[in-house]
């Protein structure tokens, strides 16, 4: 049967409208997040993101290291939707924030870490304590005879400013004083675990999750499991977290809850990482 004209136009307004809103449908479900921050988070959220991408097809989400400064900068940039963050944002950070946005960020806790110190497997020295780190770190302890081990000088490898880890490190180890000036920078976790494990004489600070070649030393005779961890017995553990702009919406949100989940903290556990809870209890 022919169509008469007033059928024909509808048809192809039907036929349009269906096109189009098909074309708009389609352009939505496909999602861009960024992420930026945390060295120490780097391997964990590439991980997790890689793990939400799989169950969640139209979404593309991009990480990047540089250090938790780095992160919280691009975040008031407006380049990126979540900084990764091993410390919480400092005073003249929450300032800017503040300022630019009226808001001083939202901080959502997604996994614990050990502030892990690195030794060379073949160091005979396998225990530190608090105040022997400080004398490392701060230059008054420079060869590793004088707690006991070979006669060798003790190599220093730290992080760079930018880094919430060497923050962390010279507030709660440090007690704020500065670093040794013969301290080696390192601008990734990864360079300092390549460093300690080739070298007999080097030690080095970062996540719990890297473990490629070296030993986790323990600190205060106590390990840096995930028991002692979780139970704050271990001296040296901090929180890592994901900071927003504001409350979290849309593919940041869905993400975010996705991490702290139950599927997401054993991802965490997988990635050497220490999840917020014990599925147990």
């Amino acid at each position: 049967m022919r169509l008469g004209l007033r059928e024909l136009v509808l048809s192809i307004f039907l036929l349009f409208n269906t096109i189009h809103f098909g074309c708009y449908y389609k352009s939505n479900e496909s999602t861009v997040l960024r992420i930026k921050g945390s060295d120490t988070m780097y391997n964990l959220t590439s991980i997790l993101a890689n793990e939400f991408m799989k169950n969640n097809p139209t979404v593309s989400i991009y990480v990047e290291g540089g250090g938790t400064k780095t992160g919280i900068n691009a975040l008031v940039k407006g380049e990126i939707d979540i900084c990764t963050a091993s410390r919480l944002p400092k005073s003249d950070e929450v300032r800017v924030l503040a300022n630019e946005f009226g808001s001083i960020g939202m901080s959502t806790l997604v996994a614990k870490d050990a502030l892990s110190i690195y030794l060379n497997p073949k160091n005979p020295i396998k225990n530190l304590t608090v105040n022997q780190l400080k004398d490392i770190f701060t230059c008054k302890v420079n060869n590793w005879k004088q707690l006991g081990g070979e006669d060798l000088p003790i190599k220093l490898l730290i992080r760079s400013t930018n880094s919430g880890t060497h923050l962390y490190f010279k507030e709660h180890v440090l007690q704020m004083q500065e670093y040794c000036d013969e301290a080696e920078i390192k601008s990734a976790t990864e360079e300092i675990v390549k460093t300690v494990a080739s070298q007999e004489n080097a030690i080095g600070y970062g996540g719990i999750g890297f473990n490629n070649g070296i030993l986790h030393s323990k600190i205060n005779n106590i390990e840096p499991t995930e028991e002692n961890v979780r139970n704050e017995k271990y001296p040296i553990s901090r929180y890592l977290m994901f900071i927003t702009l504001n409350t979290p919406t849309g593919i940041s949100k869905k993400f975010i809850d996705w991490v702290i989940s139950p599927e997401g903290q054993e991802v965490i556990k997988k990635a050497g990482f220490i999840s917020l809870w014990d599925k147990r209890l």
